[in-house]
């Protein structure tokens, strides 16, 4: 293997973008290259320096300009001759699907959207005075991205523009069911933290829907951003008692969460529980060992204030 195709590949290697074999390859390369290697180090370096930096979003004028340019190109570009037109070539095409994990999810999510569509299609809402088409909704499949979550100010209505083919916008109160899939959808999905976050802000509002609380647990579980994750568990403090999977996620961010901040709201919502045995546990562990002066100082004041176990 030459080292200009591995430098080349250095990237797509790091972003988890090569094929299977291809990695292997290039790995056995590394192994006995040392300039690829060093090649890989600087690359990993450069790539944690610009992941230290918020990503930019693209303004509507620039995605307008830039979908204008691509259509030109597309008119302007040579075509094939008519034999190539109608000729499908199904290992080209799967070539370019084992190469580019994007296209496939895009391929995927048409096949999934389009599939749900269909069943919307074949089967209508029946009521007692006839059959009513279900009122369109946006389908997490078909969406690819929200754009902005907004509440409007002294009330319970909620603006979200949203990105299918084109940014739509959808307008109703915390009740209404597109409203709240969208937030669903925002808190899990959406590529910014702040988007994110006011999503999560507005779904603390109702906690009380199981599928809201789950969309908080698996925020406090995975989202990288720390603000996101502070959201998300002061919208759960209500459920630590009553609900045990609230309670072993919090619990979880208690021990293992990078923030302090996450930690110590986890520490205080933990607290009316302290006599549960997993908690006692970790608040011991934390008492002994943990590095952080305020954490173990607070779980020393709570132990104390349990009975002794004989």
């Amino acid at each position: 293997m030459k080292c200009d195709w591995v430098q080349e590949n250095i990237l797509l290697y790091i972003y988890n973008e090569l094929a299977d074999d291809a990695r292997y390859e290039l790995e056995q390369h590394l192994g006995r290259c040392p300039e690829c290697a060093a090649e890989l180090k600087s690359a990993r370096v450069f790539h944690s320096t610009l992941s230290k930096h918020p990503v930019a979003e693209p303004t509507p004028n620039l995605l307008a300009a830039s979908r204008m340019r691509l259509q030109e190109a597309l008119e302007t570009a040579p075509q094939g001759g008519w034999w190539q037109r109608l000729t499908f070539d199904p290992a080209n095409w799967l070539r370019q699907v084992r190469f580019s994990p994007a296209l496939a999810a895009a391929i995927f999510i048409l096949g999934f959207g389009g599939g749900i569509a269909t069943m919307v299609r074949v089967r209508p809402t029946t009521t007692d005075i006839g059959t009513i088409p279900t009122p369109p909704t946006p389908q997490e499949a078909s969406i690819t991205g929200i754009r902005s979550v907004l509440q409007e100010p002294g009330s319970d209505r909620v603006n979200i523009k949203y990105d299918t083919v084109q940014t739509q916008e959808a307008t109703g109160n915390l009740n209404d069911q597109r409203i709240q899939q969208l937030l669903l959808f925002a808190a899990r999905n959406n590529y910014s933290s702040g988007v994110r976050m006011d999503s999560v802000d507005l779904l603390t509002q109702k906690p009380d829907d199981t599928r809201v609380r789950e969309a908080l647990m698996y925020s406090l579980k995975n989202d990288t951003n720390p603000g996101v994750r502070l959201k998300a568990i002061e919208g759960l403090g209500s459920y630590v008692k009553d609900d045990k999977n609230v309670r072993n996620v919090v619990l979880n961010a208690l021990m293992a969460d990078s923030n302090q901040g996450v930690r110590i709201q986890a520490l205080l919502l933990l607290s009316p529980v302290k006599a549960d045995s997993s908690v006692r546990a970790a608040l011991q562990q934390l008492a002994q060992t943990d590095q952080n002066q305020y954490i173990r100082s607070q779980a020393r004041t709570v132990l104390a204030q349990l009975p002794e176990i004989d």
